[in-house]
């Protein structure tokens, strides 16, 4: 069975760390960079921080994606999923649903509790 050293891990997930630049709230899963910023995208913040992945061990590598205070809602529906991308390069880094939809108004704020995103480690 094949395996993958951690620092394989570490460095795919180390992206968000260094790239991450805005976090979009959407009204569906996007799956482009401009489905996330200009198809679907209902709010933003860019006081996104992502910590570097931490050395561990165990099932999954992962890293944790602050809490969100400061969003600002930028269209009218209901919100499902979050997108985070690179702005200056205009990628698409990561999607995932909200543990709860929120329906939200233009001109109002949200927030976002801190959350995870991980990779299984096959070993």
């Amino acid at each position: 069975m094949p395996s993958l050293n951690n620092r394989v891990f570490d460095n795919g997930l180390s992206v968000l760390d260094t790239e991450a630049s805005r976090i979009d709230l959407t009204s569906q899963e996007a799956t482009t960079y401009t489905e996330a910023t200009s198809t679907h995208p209902l709010g933003n913040s860019t006081s996104l921080s992502i910590a570097a992945p931490p050395d561990r061990s165990g099932a999954v590598r992962e890293v944790v994606v602050a809490a969100i205070s400061d969003g600002s809602v930028t269209g009218n529906g209901t919100a499902t999923h979050y997108a985070i991308v690179d702005v200056s390069n205009t990628r698409l880094l990561a999607t995932g649903s909200l543990t709860a939809s929120q329906v939200v108004a233009s001109g109002n704020t949200f927030s976002l509790g801190s959350f995870t995103i991980g990779i299984p480690d096959p070993a």
